[in-house]
């Protein structure tokens, strides 16, 4: 059904609705519109930061340094963790330690939490860290902030913990 919307120029007759013959290509262009104003604001772009992983307070919090001798806390994006005093939280930091404790990483962040902290993705050697204390199921794809994920990364992490949770 079409929809009339309101226009009161002379072009039309003098009438104040748009003829229906064009409202078909108005809706059509005002769809595109509306899409490409979403792609944008969802568009999750990342600043990137390199350095050493000099500490790692929990499963999803670690300290870089970067090549100008500033530390950065690190919050993983995408991922929550056991607290060092919950169950397998001990379990949940060595893991990650393991992992990156000594290591030159890349941390794709796209803003600071209220802590102060930058929130990212930890890639070591190309592999996402966060992705990886998932697939370990000692973290859990945080769903609350998924939205700050890429798609594909949001499919990726929620797989990984479906897997997890099953083993």
């Amino acid at each position: 059904m079409p929809i009339n919307l309101p226009c009161r120029s002379p072009k039309w007759g003098g009438t104040d609705k748009i003829p229906n013959h064009t409202t078909p290509m108005l809706l059509t262009f005002k769809q595109a519109v509306t899409a490409l104003a979403l792609c944008l604001v969802f568009q999750v772009q990342a600043d990137t930061l390199l350095g050493k992983v000099i500490n790692v307070a929990d499963g999803d919090t670690i300290t870089v340094l970067d090549d100008t001798n500033t530390q950065h806390k690190i919050r993983l994006s995408g991922i929550d963790a056991p607290e060092k005093r919950q169950a397998f939280g001990n379990v949940s930091k060595q893991s990650l330690a393991d992992m990156v404790a000594g290591q030159s990483v890349t941390v794709e962040w796209v803003k600071v939490d209220k802590y102060r902290r930058k929130v990212g993705k930890v890639l070591l050697d190309g592999q996402d860290v966060n992705l990886v204390q998932i697939r370990h199921g000692l973290a859990w794809h945080y769903k609350q902030y998924q939205r700050e994920q890429s798609p594909t990364d949001q499919q990726s992490y929620a797989a990984a913990a479906d897997v997890a949770r099953t083993a």
